[in-house]
């Protein structure tokens, strides 16, 4: 096989706190520049990476000013396409970063791009708004493959279903992307970190006023629950969901997640969800300074590094036969 005869650059647009960076990095590819709008994130990306190369919001950007790269990669904003937003899609003006993004991979004729969104931009407006991304990009001159991925495929136990789109430019296309196979997640115990200060006792008024609501009387057995060791509890607004050796999905505004060990409850800290999220421990200890509420609405607004990391791995195999 041939090998690329250069470094590949990229940007990291939408980039949150860089774990799409990261699965890129990984990669040996280097980042030129990203774009981040929010504030929080931005601090704790600057803790992991110290980068100043933040080129600030996208919808202003010169674009003849934006870096050359290789790649572009991006998770464009969700909210306006989850299932737990309003599902505005096109009609929420964060549903429009996607034209900025088109835009800018035309005028600067970038090769390849990586985008990540949620699952339900899928059948979102009965298939209507993935149609017509499709059709954008398709027509800004790139052939677009997209599939749904589940991060506990790619070696870490979270189950968090994402839509990832890859494009080639049509000029460099010779057959379509082949997306990375599923591996074995790693034993859920591997990613905790189990504190004191994170315990959550079961007796706990508001937690005992939980177990016994509507939904969850005389179905619930806390007492069996803690026998056995990393259950994951998931403390959802009604019911109250069990989980064996792996987390449900880490989300920006929903952090009740709990697990067991040595028969103790412990409250998911932002620090485990990093972990979860395929940040190396190393991260972790950088992230220290960030405060727990904010690095868990973080984390659950980030990509998988190690879902980004097989996409880039099968992309780089496909530039590496073209070259």
């Amino acid at each position: 096989m041939k090998q690329t005869k250069k470094k590949l650059k990229f940007i990291d647009f939408c980039s949150g706190i860089g774990a799409g960076r990261l699965g890129l990095e990984l990669l040996g590819l280097t980042c030129v520049a990203h774009s981040e709008i929010n504030i929080d994130s931005d601090y704790t990306y600057q803790l992991f990476y110290d980068d100043n190369k933040n080129i600030g919001d996208l919808t202003l950007l010169d674009i003849n000013k934006i870096p050359d790269s290789d790649i572009l990669i991006a998770g464009f904003p969700c909210q306006t396409f989850s299932i737990a937003g309003k599902r505005k899609g096109f009609e929420d003006e964060r549903g429009q970063i996607i034209y900025y993004l088109k835009n800018i991979l035309q005028q600067k004729k970038i090769p390849y791009f990586i985008f990540e969104n949620v699952k339900g931009l899928v059948n979102h407006n009965k298939g209507k708004t993935l149609n017509a991304i499709i059709e954008l990009l398709n027509n800004a001159g790139y052939k677009v493959s997209y599939k749904i991925l589940n991060s506990i495929d790619y070696g870490v136990p979270q189950l968090r279903e994402r839509i990832y789109f890859v494009g080639i430019r049509k000029d460099l296309y010779t057959k379509p992307f082949s997306f990375p196979e599923p591996i074995k997640h790693k034993n859920i115990k591997d990613f905790l970190l189990p504190d004191n200060k994170n315990i959550l006792e079961i007796n706990h008024p508001t937690f005992q006023k939980y177990l016994s609501n509507k939904y969850n009387k005389n179905r619930i057995n806390i007492n069996e629950i803690l026998e056995q060791d990393y259950t994951i509890i998931d403390t959802r607004q009604s019911d109250l969901r069990i989980y064996i050796n792996k987390c449900p999905t880490l989300r920006t505004g929903r952090h009740g997640i709990l697990y067991v060990r040595n028969k103790r409850l412990y409250k998911l800290s932002g620090l485990e969800s990093l972990l979860l999220q395929g940040f190396p421990k190393k991260y972790v200890t950088k992230a220290t300074k960030i405060t727990n509420s904010k690095l868990l609405a973080q984390t659950g607004n980030a990509m998988t590094v190690n879902v980004i990391h097989a996409i880039g791995k099968n992309l780089l195999d496909y530039i590496k036969e073209i070259h």
